[in-house]
């Protein structure tokens, strides 16, 4: 897979990194010559450009990329690049770095981000999720199709606990991806029984009922 990596910093860098140890090429560009660093990420491609600029993007080959990943620290960069990208050389991905969560609302769709990733966001859900069982928490929302990635733990006295999952009815467009038990992943079949304690990763869907699956998984809250 080919992959442009707009913005060379330490978010860049690490990006870039860990694509190509999994056998992605890349490239790396940046308009400030102080970013180039060569030397941290020796086998990528790196280009001295500003991204926001179409004859940059056609230096680094846009029209080739399976991915462009809009990096840089600049929140309007990042959204130009993006619409740049799928919309001048229809790139079939483009991942958006979101700078100030209160920019969050513009990396959509219509700004030509599919995957926006904020950092305040992420680390929210991740704390979240260490410390609520019982809890439905929302890891991740996919602002193209409008789809969540959903993570509970179940409880002791979760409903499903100790059921075989081809038992369970699951509320419409909700899917279970995957179980975490002991620190140990796997993915479910209709013969594993859930357990208290299990994490489960669920996907749903934009119009899927979440106050359902809550109740579902965790029971029907007590009425007062």
């Amino acid at each position: 897979m080919k992959v442009i990596v707009a913005g060379a910093g330490s978010v860049g860098r690490s990006i870039a990194r860990e694509l190509i140890s999994n056998g992605h090429s890349v490239t790396l560009m940046d308009r400030q010559s102080s970013a180039m660093r060569v030397q941290d990420v020796p086998t990528a491609d790196w280009l001295l450009a500003d991204a926001c600029e179409l004859s940059a993007l056609n230096q680094a080959s846009v029209t080739e990329a399976d991915v462009v990943v809009a990096a840089t620290g600049d929140d309007k960069a990042n959204l130009v690049i993006s619409l740049l990208a799928k919309t001048e050389y229809g790139v079939p991905r483009t991942v958006a770095r979101v700078n100030n969560p209160k920019n969050e609302w513009m990396f959509t769709s219509s700004w030509g981000v599919d995957v926006a990733v904020s950092t305040p966001r992420i680390m929210t859900a991740l704390v979240e999720e260490a410390v609520s069982v019982g809890d439905l928490v929302n890891i991740f929302t996919f602002h193209q199709s409008g789809a969540d990635i959903l993570e509970i733990t179940l409880p002791p006295e979760s409903p499903v606990a100790g059921v075989r999952i081809a038992m369970i009815t699951w509320p419409p467009d909700t899917v279970l991806a995957a179980v975490v038990r002991d620190a140990r992943p796997f993915s479910p079949s209709g013969d594993d029984t859930l357990e208290a304690g299990d994490e489960l990763l669920l996907v749903s869907g934009a119009q899927s009922d979440q106050v359902a699956l809550r109740e579902l998984l965790v029971g029907a809250p007590e009425s007062m």
